[in-house]
């Protein structure tokens, strides 16, 4: 399968293993994996994309902005993007009254399989 039959997901979280984890395991399941250490350049990116990815996987946690700031930022430019949140500081519960949701929550630590099983029932494959 060539790149662009692949799927792209960005993958945002300021922790730079937890990034190298999400490529190592992505990938070989057949996505194409971009990642961002910086929410900040994850948006900038998204907003200059002509392709945008199929999926985001974004930490809630990061120091310049939430992973619920930005799934605001990337619904108001596209707002049926596929996002799942993934932490290891707050539960779902953070998101309950909040206008913006991700479509699926994952706790941290995970495990692989489940973030393959995860992201292959939101994107079908």
């Amino acid at each position: 399968m060539d790149q662009k039959n692949k799927p792209l997901i960005y993958v945002v979280d300021d922790e730079p293993l937890l990034l190298e984890l999400a490529a190592a395991l992505l990938e070989p399941a057949g996505y194409t994996v971009q990642t961002f250490k910086d929410p900040d350049v994850a948006l900038q990116t998204y907003r200059a994309a002509k392709d945008r990815p199929a999926l985001i996987i974004t930490d809630y946690a990061m120091h310049q902005m939430t992973g619920l700031d930005l799934i605001r930022d990337c619904r108001q430019l596209e707002p049926k993007q596929l996002i799942v949140m993934v932490s290891g500081t707050v539960d779902e519960d953070i998101f309950v009254y909040s206008r913006q949701k991700p479509d699926k929550f994952l706790p941290k630590p995970y495990e692989g399989k489940q973030l393959i099983s995860l992201v292959r029932s939101l994107l079908g494959n």
